[in-house]
């Protein structure tokens, strides 16, 4: 019996390290290849509040794996090898196809004025991929939802979030309103700064006023919960239909929660102070909000639809589960639990897997680029700044027949927006005949502090005043620079009171400053703004800021140049996406092709069967509970009068899976693997 211990634990082990491996390969090429992007939306977590959920995802992520442990375990055992003569197996052709479609997709993103989106969309396709080449597709099963839960991470569209915003502020103003003057309060909403503002008279006759914003809306607690609730949706056990009762009822009432704080917050305010109002808005902002909102989810649902996040596991009582009486016995042929995983074997197959994926991972290191352009600022204007001098006008090129003078800096801005600088710069022309070009330059530790000039004149305006104060004449995006490559947003409106037409071209970038004797790296939104004369158009605008554009985007030094085949494959990307998209359509009709002509093979062998065979498939088509070898011949006997052994029913079962009308599948049974038997039984 020792001796026996000794050899379970030793091949435990030898397990352990094959699987290990695989799970190191694809860890490692996940974060070799977007660590750039991931350490961007961290540094956006920690900086803005917008963000911070994101800073949850890591923990439910790993929740969700240890959850399914066993699950993903038992799926990685079930490694059938491929037939005699193959090269490729189908999931192995799909896993190298879906890593094409990442790599292409991360590339063309690149190439693109918002490359952060394009990088975490492609992130869960590319641990898809890996899955499928190093394990198999039972594992990618397990391991769907979590992938799937790793689109949180890739940050929201922002005129989702602004109109999203907009419109929740509108209703939350209009709702607190109402309740305030159903007890007597005497409460009425005004427009400031294209917020709704709800205006109230303190009992000693001092008018205050509360500016609902995007960050008093709801929006950034609503985009948080939302994550809690699909994870809780998941992990709940409890029948399906059930768990979209816990979006129905939790996203309501997380919004419910929001006006509850606003009333709150207003009324402090009313009776006390503005100060003692303020500090209560941010003590129970954000994850206060979702931490209360999500336990009153559990507690309501638990009492209304009866769900349970965790339930008390059922054990399955078998006498016949004991693994030390027969080692070599997989699985217990009465309750279908596993007794011991199959051996995995690193095989030459494997190992020459792991190399390709490690050799493409070092081929993708040699010409991948940032995300954003990286530069080395001008000068150290972060140092000026903390020093209380003046910006230099040296952060900006100078140019003939231009004066360039600083204007201002705005810090009332860079305290909402939370950015290290906000400097607003003119070029004067020399020529009185021409317009004055602003430049506007914003430092910020994260990208989504750094302002967008459509989302805030145009989106969160749709739900304020119905209609937006301008017109847009033109947005697009158009190139800077070639090598490395450089995109910017060429925006024109007018606006609608003055007929007053105005043109911006801004742009991202990634710079390094020094500060304190410390490098930090910085993000930077350099922006071109003018106000053209009615005799010039549009196009010509455009030219010149394009001009100055260039200008500054050379002088702030580009670090890194792409090589060519980068530059290539990102410029093409799109059109190169067609390539690997079409095989994969390809592969999945070829293979519903060869299963349905499987199918008709499968018919004829079904025609030869024996009268006992065809009932043993029609007892694990029937067998309505867990389809395990005990429960199928309890379906066995209960249509055919007659008992059959279970070791013979799995045995014959076994023969008839090497035909192709039955296979075995893993059941999840409160995350516990069970062994059971699909039927692939032909209709005729």
């Amino acid at each position: 019996m020792k001796k026996l211990r000794e050899l379970i634990e030793q091949q435990s082990n030898f397990n352990a390290m094959t699987i290990g491996l695989k799970v190191a390969i694809v860890l490692a090429a996940t974060l070799i290849i977007f660590h750039q992007d991931i350490s961007t939306v961290v540094s956006d977590a920690l900086h803005n509040e917008f963000m911070s959920y994101i800073l949850a995802i890591p923990f439910l992520f790993s929740y969700l794996i240890y959850r399914k442990r066993k699950m993903i375990r038992a799926a990685i055992s079930f490694q059938r090898s491929p037939s005699h003569g193959n090269v490729f197996t189908y999931k192995e052709i799909v896993g190298t196809l879906l890593f094409l479609i990442a790599f292409l997709f991360y590339s063309y993103g690149s190439y693109t004025f918002t490359p952060l989106e394009y990088h975490m969309f492609a992130l869960p396709i590319f641990v898809t991929a890996c899955t499928l080449i190093l394990f198999n597709t039972q594992t990618l099963k397990q391991l769907a939802f979590p992938i799937l839960f790793l689109l949180f991470l890739m940050p929201p569209p922002t005129e989702i979030v602004y109109a999203l915003g907009s419109t929740l502020s509108t209703i939350s103003t209009e709702a607190t309103c109402a309740i305030l003057n159903l007890f007597g309060f005497a409460a009425k909403i005004s427009i400031a700064y294209a917020n709704p503002t709800l205006m109230i008279t303190q009992p000693s006759g001092k008018p205050l006023s509360f500016t609902i914003d995007m960050a008093c809306s709801g929006v950034y607690s609503l985009i948080g919960f939302l994550i809690f609730a699909t994870f809780i949706a998941y992990v709940a056990r409890t029948q399906a239909w059930k768990k979209p009762a816990i979006f129905l009822v939790g996203l309501p009432l997380i919004y419910l929660l929001n006006i509850l704080r606003i009333t709150v917050i207003v009324l402090l305010g009313y009776y006390h102070s503005m100060e003692l109002a303020i500090n209560t808005f941010h003590l129970v902002g954000g994850w206060a909000l979702i931490f209360l909102g999500t336990l009153l989810l559990l507690l309501t649902t638990e009492k209304i639809l009866k769900i349970q996040l965790f339930r008390k596991k059922q054990v399955i009582s078998c006498p016949e589960c004991n693994p030390l009486t027969d080692y070599k016995q997989n699985v217990c042929l009465s309750c279908g639990r596993l007794l011991r995983h199959v051996d995995v074997k690193l095989n030459k197959r494997d190992l020459a897997k792991i190399t390709a994926v490690s050799i493409s991972i070092i081929l993708i290191m040699q010409i991948q680029a940032p995300i954003f352009a990286l530069t080395k600022g001008p000068v150290d204007i972060l140092n000026q700044l903390a020093s209380g001098r003046q910006p230099t006008t040296e952060i900006l090129p100078r140019l003939n027949n231009y004066t360039l003078k600083f204007e201002y800096r705005d810090e009332a801005f860079e305290q909402e927006a939370k950015q290290d600088a906000a400097l607003v710069y003119a070029y004067i022309p020399t020529n009185s005949s021409e317009s004055t070009i602003w430049a506007v330059i914003e430092i910020a530790s994260a990208k989504s502090s750094i302002h967008h000039w459509e989302n805030c004149l145009i989106t969160s305006q749709l739900r304020h005043e119905r209609q937006p104060k301008v017109t847009q004449l033109d947005l697009r995006d158009v190139h800077l620079l070639q090598n490395p490559p450089l995109i910017a947003r060429f925006f024109a409106f007018q606006y609608k009171s003055n007929n007053v037409t105005q043109v911006i071209l801004y742009w991202y970038e990634t710079s390094k400053f020094t500060t304190n004797a410390t490098t930090q790296q910085k993000h930077v939104g350099i922006s071109l703004v003018t106000n053209p004369y009615p005799t010039e158009s549009i196009q010509q605008t455009e030219d010149e800021l394009l001009i100055l554009a260039k200008a500054i985007a050379n002088y702030w030094q580009p670090m890194k140049k792409w090589t060519e085949i980068a530059l290539l494959i990102s410029r093409n990307g799109n059109y190169l996406l067609l390539i690997p998209t079409t095989l994969l359509v390809t592969t999945i009709f070829f293979q519903t092709f060869t299963q349905i002509k499987t199918k008709q093979k499968n018919l004829k062998a079904y025609e030869k069967f024996s009268k006992q065979d065809r009932a043993i498939l029609e007892a694990t088509h029937h067998t309505k509970t867990m389809p395990t070898t005990a429960n199928i011949a309890a379906t066995y006997e209960k249509q055919n009068h007659k008992p059959i052994p279970t070791n013979k029913l799995a045995r014959r079962l076994q023969q008839i899976q090497q035909i192709g009308l039955v296979k075995k599948e893993i059941i999840n049974v409160q995350d516990e693997p069970v062994l059971g038997w699909k039927t692939q039984r032909p209709s005729k």
